[in-house]
């Protein structure tokens, strides 16, 4: 092993120190030093037989030095340390070619695992990351965000998958940005040129999932997707009807990558019968969990602060949190998750009076939001009972014996109209993104907008 070498570029001399000594022990030698000029020279020179850098050596970024290196030393394995520890560096990490990506602090017997596999390791190609990827992933919302230990291996996972056509099954709970997932891995990897379709199977009644999911009428459906993803969000609701023509299509090549995700532990499901085995192992490829928010809660001050420049953007008024309430909220479980938190930011930066917002306003949104979770149906029907007594009993009273009573669709009419219209508010007319905040299909959305005259509003 002694003869192998490896050159450490880091320019921080306590994590240089400590990375030269833990190798050396190893039994490597080592060549260190903090001038990305140096590195270069070393590569060039054909010495080294594996690289652990750091992502900024001063001022340069190392990405803008891998293509040229890479050149000239093909074979050469890169592990690249960052302690920006976000999904765009993991990303350009493994679009670059690099053999891994380490994000700080790390453990150094995990850096001493990762240089003896690269000793071993075939080379990777390059693939420099387009800047489309990152301003649609920008566009879209994107990317993940959080420097947690939970949120790395996330980011890891998707670095790894995003340049394969491996199907990929997300596994989460509800409100933890399992679709977002399947986004970065759709923009950033390969099939980015293609279409990113995304179908909610559990908002869809049967006959919508097989019109929108196989085709009706000669028409295809989005499982004839050629080329980009298709994204199945809550696959264990799939009907047993529609999981059978599935497997079948599954096994033509030539279509669209496919991901899948799920709040539902699907083996479970196939124990009692309710999902088909063959299509869980199809899907089960890859796995990729998406933590809840309880267990990264050190991410969530950047979240908030992100959602309030989300804000922002969207026209609102500048705010920030003082620090009593961004710990308040970090304490608290959110069993929502990172949409519950969302939601209660927005309505921070809606309804607060001052540009700071104070623990108190936490508080009080807190209370409301917490109330809502512990009553919500009780509450909210006694509201809605409240409503049909006033404005309905007379219409059932009066119509009772009679035949043909148009009450159900009256007031299902009455509810459904402001709602869509609510939404359309929201979006500034927008029906695309209208459809997919109702957890609609846009074709059924633009639909009822017609069937309701909401289209002349």
């Amino acid at each position: 092993m002694a003869d192998k070498t490896v050159l450490l570029a880091e320019d921080d001399a306590s994590i240089r120190l400590v990375v030269n000594q833990t190798l050396v022990s190893a039994g490597y030698e080592v060549r260190a030093t903090s001038s990305p000029d140096a590195l270069q020279r070393w590569v060039r020179n054909g010495e080294g037989d594996v690289v652990v850098t750091d992502v900024y050596l001063g001022d340069t970024s190392i990405f803008d030095l891998l293509p040229s290196m890479k050149l000239a030393r093909p074979d050469l394995p890169f592990i690249v340390m960052s302690g920006q520890n976000t999904i765009l560096t993991a990303a350009s990490a493994a679009e670059h070619g690099a053999f891994d990506y380490l994000p700080k602090p790390f453990d150094i017997d995990v850096l001493s695992s990762l240089v003896r596999r690269a000793l071993k390791s075939s080379p990777a190609p390059e693939r420099a990351i387009h800047p489309d990827a990152q301003k649609a992933v920008a566009d879209a919302g994107l990317p993940l965000i959080g420097r947690s230990d939970a949120m790395q291996e996330v980011y890891r996972l998707v670095a790894k998958v995003m340049n394969t056509d491996l199907t990929v099954l997300i596994e989460g709970e509800s409100g933890t940005g399992k679709e977002l997932a399947a986004r970065a891995i759709h923009q950033l990897g390969q099939s980015k040129r293609g279409q990113f379709i995304a179908l909610d199977l559990a908002a869809m009644p049967p006959a919508e999932i097989n019109r929108e999911l196989f085709g009706t009428d000669g028409n295809d459906g989005a499982v004839h997707l050629k080329g980009g993803t298709l994204y199945l969000d809550e696959i264990g609701d799939l009907p047993a009807e529609a999981q059978a023509q599935l497997v079948k299509l599954l096994r033509e090549p030539g279509g669209a990558r496919l991901i899948a995700s799920t709040r539902r532990n699907l083996g479970r499901l196939v124990e009692d019968g309710k999902f088909r085995e063959d299509l869980y192992y199809r899907l089960n490829v890859m796995r990729l969990a998406i933590p809840p928010l309880r267990q990264r809660k050190e991410d969530i001050p950047e979240l908030a602060r992100a959602f309030l420049i989300r804000a922002q953007r969207q026209g609102l008024a500048a705010r920030t949190f003082d620090k009593s309430a961004l710990d308040l909220m970090a304490a608290y479980d959110w069993p929502g998750n990172v949409r519950e938190l969302e939601n209660l930011v927005l309505r921070l930066a809606v309804l607060s009076s001052d540009s700071v917002i104070t623990v108190m306003d936490v508080e009080r949104e807190m209370r409301m939001g917490v109330a809502e979770q512990t009553g919500a149906s009780l509450g909210f029907e006694a509201e809605i009972e409240g409503l049909l007594h006033r404005y309905v009993m007379g219409d059932l009273v009066s119509g009772g014996e009679g035949e043909g009573s148009n009450v159900h669709e009256s007031v299902v009419n009455r509810v459904e109209r402001p709602l869509i219209r609510l939404a359309l508010s929201v979006t500034s007319g927008n029906k695309v993104r209208a459809a997919q905040l109702l957890g609609m299909n846009r074709n059924t959305l633009r639909a009822k907008i017609n069937a309701l005259g909401i289209a002349e509003d």
